[in-house]
């Protein structure tokens, strides 16, 4: 026990165990340290990246390059192609198109034909005055009207029928049977003005 009297007398010395040697630490590396390494080591690694993904890149672009190159050659090829089908095309319908006027019989023929044309359309002329063909006019232009009107009676006693029914046939007095459809269609619209 230890007092704190100054005439207290102190005992021998005990004896001190030697401690092993100890390698002092090495110093930890400071801020400015720490942050001059993280940005070599990042400028390596983005270098390495960067040299990588540059290379790739190149890569991917010249392959494009290419591609673009030979789809633009293709294009080329097939339109100079086209131009001289088209031109090809173009001579060989006027070969046959003066073939055709060359030809004297067929020429012959052509003329022939346009008069006898022509006298279809002067004896089609004449006969419209005739008094034969003005009545037969007549009378199909009465004969139109009476199926017009027969046809709309009609339709509106086959509505009545198959409404009564629900039938869309009719038995006739023969014992036949007729079968009919009912249609609707939209009639002109009136002006509001009548």
């Amino acid at each position: 026990m230890m007092t704190n009297d100054p005439n207290s007398t102190l005992s021998a010395p005990k004896k001190l165990e030697v401690l092993p040697e100890v390698v002092p630490p090495t110093a930890l590396p400071g801020g400015e340290e720490l942050a001059d390494q993280l940005l070599t080591d990042g400028t390596e690694t983005t270098e390495v990246l960067t040299a990588d993904s540059t290379e790739a890149e190149v890569a991917a672009s010249n392959q494009v390059a290419e591609t673009l190159t030979s789809l633009q050659n293709l294009i080329e090829r097939q339109a100079n192609e086209l131009n001289r089908l088209s031109e090809e095309l173009k001579q060989k319908r006027e070969s046959l198109k003066s073939f055709f006027e060359n030809d004297t019989q067929l020429g012959e023929a052509e003329a022939k034909a346009e008069v006898v044309s022509q006298e279809v359309k002067t004896r089609r002329s004449q006969l419209q005055t005739e008094p034969q063909v003005t009545s037969l006019r007549v009378q199909i232009g009465e004969l139109n009207d009476q199926k017009k009107e027969i046809e709309e009676t009609l339709s509106n006693h086959l509505i009545n029928y198959h409404q009564i029914t629900n039938s869309t046939s009719f038995d006739t007095s023969d014992g036949d049977q007729w079968d009919f459809n009912i249609r609707a269609k939209i009639k002109a619209r009136k002006n509001k003005a009548d």
